[in-house]
């Protein structure tokens, strides 16, 4: 960028990045803000650069915030540039031969005339337009007033003019405004305002941010977001006509700051810059962002004083917060993860030409108004290299990693050349800070409450379950939810690649989990151990439910030996590709080389899939098949009918309803974990009626969130309580009556409910 320091003021300089040249113009000392809308000395200075540099894709002027031009504002001006030279050199239509052809005494007069609407033209191209015209019309009054010995000299005049006008009307900026033409009074620059609008980049930053809403967009939906008092940011949904996506406007706090603050923290930053963390101590992020926030109070607290600057206290830790998040932090990347309504944000590749996207809880697909740049992209990608220890290069063009911001978590997928022709390209999956539980996917709508209590009475049987689907369908969120229905007394050990499973929430509500990870799939080497040796080396830790973050390749083979040599007696789950359950035995068999046989095992597959709106524009993640696996089939458990459904989405009623086989008892998963209960072994009325009792519950929580508008419920923190009353009470009422049955501890825990939120409303 422009060394703006040792720059004269109005200086220009070419630099070319991401293959684009971009023309940076220096107005750091002007005594205005620089605009191209506003000034006319500022838009004839612009046209004079890019008539030297005819190659310029955008425009920046470098202040205390950084203006920049887009390549179609950039086209107006250039054109306009390309217009004037023509009209110079080319035909030079200041010269006598052009302007007299046999009259002298009328080149002064025409001289000044046309050079008028040439200084016009870069200062004031609307102006200029004008001018013209008015000079045509001038010329036509004058042409019937003279003698007819001057007629032929002043109709080649017209004719210079009117040429002029025509190459005039062809220019995109004068098209663009025509629109706003009507109202017009020469000298005023308010039209401008619709054809030049830049977006504003704060010098400490690189990642453009197109600041104002697009006009004939329509306002969906506004909220802030935050991630403490000091960090507020504003987000606008909006839907432009003739537009698929929606648009996620985004304003954060460094973009609306003062020009006293950006100078404070431009150089802040470059005194920072020089004191970048080493490697090993990107290991432990958190300490290192407290450290450079202190650092960084102190700093520019010194320099406020220094430049005369006020900074109070909730200033001085905003503008603290803000140096960090763009020193050693990631940017906007971390505004945009304050969100809870985002679940994804894609960076494609040209990243400096291509805006951020991301995937809205509420609004789907969205585009952003921000443009990351090349030096930001490079300089998260080195931070996550130090953050992962793996490698990131040709050799190595994968890079799997996490990050942790506080309670913001995050999947971060990162591929570059060869892998990616156009260079690096992101893929973030937010997670959510705290868990998922069934309640919450209940009011979601992904399950009822019946598919809840189905699932909690699996995970209370010690079943072995995969949750499939496609990618985004919300496997390991539903994965999660069910970790929640453990009963906390028994040992989870989690298996994964990339740590996306909620351990650190679980462990905060007195889980007793042990966390491994492995090698990806997708690495060539590592000294992380594979996954098939982590499953092997869990069955040497002790009995204890077993969890796989998702199957995805020979680990399958060691998973599926553990569950047939049960050597684990509680849950085993995990999550895995495929919207069927014939397709997981597909995947398990033919793709990951699991023997036939060996897929019995498998005792529940749960399918969950977005199910999309008739129009394609929205989407709903939905649980669309329960289904058991039988044991009687040899080969081909679709043709020997193996598969048989206990739960079937049903998309006329939008739920998910039981099938009469479950209905009528004939589920032999179920069976099995009744024959293992006193009171329950064939009884199906009782299994049934545990199931319905635990649905009701789940609802109950439901009904009541909505009721209170206290959607803490809802959490895993009350879940994990709630479900911990249900074993107790049921466990008592099991010692009185032999069975826990629904009409006896249902009463006893809606009596705790209503107890427990009366102390905590007090």
């Amino acid at each position: 960028m422009l060394e703006k320091k040792e720059k004269e003021l109005y200086s220009s300089e070419i630099i070319r990045k991401g293959g684009e040249d971009l023309l940076y113009i220096n107005y750091l000392g002007a005594p205005y803000v620089p605009s191209l809308a506003d000034y006319p000395e500022v838009m004839e200075r612009t046209i004079d650069a890019l008539i030297e540099n005819p190659q310029v894709s955008r425009i920046i002027f470098v202040q205390q915030k950084n203006y920049n031009y887009d390549f179609k504002e950039t086209s107006y001006l250039l054109e306009l540039a390309q217009l004037y030279v023509y009209l110079i050199k080319q035909e030079k239509i200041l010269s006598q031969e052009k302007l007299i052809s046999t009259n002298p005494e009328f080149f002064s007069q025409r001289y000044n005339e046309v050079f008028s609407f040439l200084l016009f033209l870069k200062r004031d191209p609307l102006a200029a337009y004008f001018e013209i015209k008015k000079l045509i019309l001038n010329a036509k009054i004058l042409l019937d007033k003279l003698n007819p010995a001057y007629r032929n000299d002043q109709t080649n005049y017209i004719r210079l003019l009117e040429e002029i006008l025509k190459l005039l009307k062809e220019v995109q900026l004068i098209k663009a405004a025509e629109p706003y033409l009507e109202d017009y009074s020469k000298g005023e620059r308010e039209i401008y305002h619709h054809l030049f609008k830049p977006d504003i980049i704060p010098n400490f930053t690189f990642t453009r941010l197109i600041s104002d809403i697009p006009e004939n967009a329509e306002i969906i939906d506004q909220y802030s977001i935050s991630n403490g008092n000091y960090d507020e940011s504003q987000v606008t949904i909006l839907k432009k006509k003739d537009e698929p996506k929606l648009i996620y406007h985004i304003v954060p706090p460094e973009n609306s700051l003062s020009e006293d603050y950006n100078m404070l923290l431009n150089l802040a930053r470059g005194v920072l810059i020089e004191h970048q963390p080493e490697a090993e101590e990107f290991t432990d992020t958190e300490r290192t962002r407290q450290v450079f926030f202190n650092i960084s109070k102190d700093l520019l607290r010194d320099l406020a004083q220094n430049k005369n600057i006020r900074l109070d206290y909730e200033d001085l830790n905003k503008l603290s917060t803000i140096l960090v998040r763009h020193t050693i932090g990631f940017g906007l990347i971390e505004v945009l993860l304050q969100d809870r309504n985002l679940q994804d944000l894609s960076l494609n590749a040209p990243i400096p030409k291509t805006q951020i996207f991301v995937r809205h809880q509420k609004y789907d697909e969205c585009s952003t108004n921000i443009l990351p740049s090349q030096e930001d992209a490079d300089s998260w990608a080195a931070k996550f290299r130090m953050l992962s220890g793996r490698p990131l290069d040709e050799s190595n063009p994968i890079l799997d990693t996490q990050l942790d911001l506080g309670k913001i978590k995050a999947r971060i997928a990162i591929i570059q050349e060869p892998l990616s022709p156009n260079g690096l390209a992101y893929s973030i999956r937010r997670h959510r800070e705290d868990p998922w539980t069934l309640p919450l996917f209940i009011k979601n709508k992904m399950i009822n409450s019946f598919a809840a209590g189905l699932l909690s009475f699996l995970i209370d049987g010690s079943r072995t379950l995969l949750v499939a689907g496609t990618r985004s369908s919300g496997k390991t969120s539903l994965l999660g939810s069910l970790m929640l229905e453990i009963i906390p007394k028994f040992r989870i050990i989690t298996i994964e690649d990339s740590l996306e499973l909620p351990i650190d929430s679980l462990r905060k509500l007195k889980y007793d989990i042990l966390r491994m990870k492995v090698r990806s799939a997708l690495l060539k080497t590592t000294t992380e151990v594979s996954a098939d040796d982590g499953i092997r080396t869990s069955l040497r830790l002790g009995d204890s439910c077993l969890i796989i973050g998702e199957v995805r390749s020979v680990e399958a083979k060691a998973l599926y030996e553990a569950m047939r040599i049960g050597a684990l007696a509680n849950v085993v789950a995990g999550t895995i590709h495929g919207a069927s359950p014939y397709a997981v035995f597909d995947r398990v068999v033919n793709d990951l080389g699991v023997p036939a046989t060996s897929f019995k095992a498998t005792d529940i597959i749960v399918v969950c899939n977005p199910i999309k709106s008739p129009d394609g524009l929205h989407s709903w993640r939905r649980v669309l098949q329960i289904s058991e696996i039988r044991k009687h089939w040899k080969e081909d458990p679709l043709r020997e009918k193996g598969f048989v459904d206990l739960m079937k989405y049903n998309v006329e009623t939008d739920e998910l309803e039981p099938t009469e086989d479950l209905k009528n008892g004939d589920s032999e998963v179920l069976k099995n974990i009744a024959a293992n209960v006193k009171g329950w072994a064939g009884n199906w009325d009782a299994v049934y009626d545990n199931i319905l009792l635990r649905a009701k519950i789940k609802q109950e929580l439901v009904d009541l969130a909505e009721k209170e508008k206290n959607f803490d419920i809802l959490e895993a923190n009350f879940t994990t309580l709630a479900n911990h009353m249900f074993h107790k009470i049921s466990e008592e009422v099991r010692e009185e009556f032999g069975l826990p049955l629904s009409d006896k501890v249902f009463p006893l825990w809606q009596k705790w409910l209503t107890s427990e939120i009366k102390k905590r409303k007090s």
